[in-house]
């Protein structure tokens, strides 16, 4: 009788001491992580004005189509002009308007064509609804 009632119990010991295995790894390596944050602008920087019209406005249509200037382009293109813009203006900072429905990759290209071109940093403009 008394094997009977010992082999009817299942030994959770061995899963209990996995899990705690588990949970101090991602205790450990949780603070290891990078992750990607974009750090958001709580309002108008001072001695920065919105209205500053930069030489280098490059605008994302919603079908994802592009213009530098009111001029259309390729991403191909835009790598181009913008390397040759940033030699011309090297301490210029570009403005990106993007539609919202525009996908976020046509943002991300724009964004890594920028960076590969020398440029350090990017007013993005929104428009309010």
């Amino acid at each position: 009788m008394r094997r009977e009632l010992e082999e009817s119990q299942i030994n959770l010991t061995p899963l209990i001491d996995v899990v705690f295995v588990i949970l101090i790894m991602f205790i450990v390596v949780a603070p290891l992580l990078e992750v990607d944050k974009v750090d958001l602008a709580g309002g108008i920087a001072e001695g920065c004005s919105p209205e500053k019209a930069s030489r280098l406005a490059i605008h994302v249509f919603a079908d994802d189509s592009i213009t530098i200037n009111h001029r259309p382009v390729t991403l191909k293109q835009l790598a181009t002009v913008l390397a040759q813009a940033q030699q011309r203006f090297p301490d210029e900072r570009p403005q990106l308007y993007q539609d919202r429905k525009a996908t976020f990759g046509t943002y991300q290209e724009v964004k890594n064509l920028l960076t590969r071109a020398g440029f350090t940093e990017l007013d993005v403009i929104l428009k309010p609804e």
